[in-house]
């Protein structure tokens, strides 16, 4: 190397007759050219050999981190770091050693080796997220709120460092300086800091998961959660809205999470058939017979109820309550180990309410919503069979 310098140094002085100091200008931007030309080439020469080397590389594909690192680029990346450190060793063996411009060249070297291992460290963190998310159990339970708060450290570290490098101080005389100004800092980071302590709430406490359905108190969501990050939680409402809601929101505001109802066995249907106060009777034998002749099924029921020594019921809405209850304990689409009550409420003035309180077995909205509507359907339709009317008012 020595001996190029110096036939560049007889060509443009004694040759092309150049002056000294344009000549030592010109000498020295070839020679920092030719460092930057031999590594991009040694980078393009080896990154070409490690994508045929990935792609001929059948053990690879069959890894399950391999596309996750193929993703994120981790291995391109790690290459970079080669023509970094080619960068800093070539000054040595071209300029003279202890100089100003070695110095130079050497803080603009390590600014980019910096730059390439916040790449890298980068890389791995989203390509442990990729191979995180690819499991149904994790994927519920999703970390993207911890690997941005990671990103958020790692730039804040390598920033610093950077800066430190360009203007010559110790990263300490400006972490030093950053005290002071931390309160502004907090101030400016208030929602990621929120968000990041809300989020780890959120998930140490199990409140909240990927595909749980949410609800607010104040309507503004209502839908299934699709994405959970370190400031938003992304709720895709049933009106195929978008609802973004800040993560500390959930942690200090009560909301409802349907999950419970749907790991459960049933969903529950729950309402009130108004009956006409003037329609109610004592029963008597010939109304008994009637009632049984009208509805084969409810002989059955009262057989069993005398069996379990209960008592007989003296009306006919008491007879129908019998009646609902034997209806939905046998009804297919109604899971019978779940509370099934069938009562008396308090009179009103729409007449007296029978409650109704079941589990459906299809705990999809759709489907519970035609279910139940069928079954209550089919116990207002029945009322009349027992000498009932519903209340309609007038």
């Amino acid at each position: 190397m020595t001996k190029i310098v110096k036939w560049l140094d007889d060509l443009l002085i004694n040759r092309l007759h150049i002056e000294a100091e344009t000549a030592d200008f010109i000498n020295t931007t070839l020679l920092i050219i030719a460092m930057l030309l031999i590594a991009v080439g040694v980078n393009w020469l080896i990154q070409a050999l490690f994508r045929w080397f990935v792609r001929r590389s059948t053990r690879l594909k069959g890894s399950r981190w391999h596309n996750a690192l193929v993703k994120r680029k981790l291995g391109h990346h790690l290459i970079l770091l080669i023509p970094g450190f080619l960068l800093y060793v070539m000054p040595y063996l071209v300029f003279e050693r202890g100089s100003d411009l070695i110095r130079n060249l050497h803080r603009m070297d390590v600014i980019f080796i910096i730059v390439i291992t916040i790449m890298i460290l980068n890389s791995m963190l989203l390509a442990f997220l990729d191979f995180y998310m690819t499991t149904d159990k994790n994927r519920i339970r999703p970390l993207h709120g911890l690997v941005q708060v990671l990103q958020v450290i790692l730039y804040f570290i390598g920033g610093i460092i950077t800066v430190s490098i360009i203007i010559d101080k110790s990263p300490v005389v400006l972490l030093t300086g950053l005290g002071a100004s931390a309160a502004v800092l907090m101030l400016i980071f208030k929602d990621s800091i929120l968000g990041f302590v809300a989020g780890v709430q959120l998930s140490q406490n199990d409140m909240i998961k990927l595909g749980d359905w949410i609800q607010m108190p104040d309507g503004s969501a209502n839908g299934n959660v699709e994405e959970i990050t370190l400031n938003t939680v992304k709720v895709r409402n049933w009106d195929n809205t978008i609802t973004m809601i800040p993560p500390y929101t959930l942690v200090t505001t009560p909301f409802k999470n349907w999950r419970g109802m749907q790991e459960s066995r049933g969903r529950r249907a729950d309402k009130c058939i108004f009956v006409d106060l003037n329609t109610l009777e004592v029963c008597t034998e010939e109304m008994i017979s009637d009632i049984v002749k009208a509805v084969p099924q409810i002989s059955g029921a009262m057989e069993k109820l005398q069996a379990e020594g209960g008592r007989m019921p003296s009306t006919n809405a008491g007879i129908y309550l019998i009646y609902i209850e034997n209806y939905l304990r046998s009804h297919p689409d109604v899971n019978p180990d779940l509370d099934i009550i069938v009562t008396q409420k308090e009179v009103t003035p729409y007449g007296l309410p029978i409650y109704v309180y079941f589990f459906t077995m299809d705990k999809a909205w759709a489907g519970h919503e035609r279910k139940q509507s069928d079954i209550f359907g089919h116990l207002m339709t029945m009322a009349v069979e027992f000498g009932l009317k519903l209340y309609q008012r007038p």
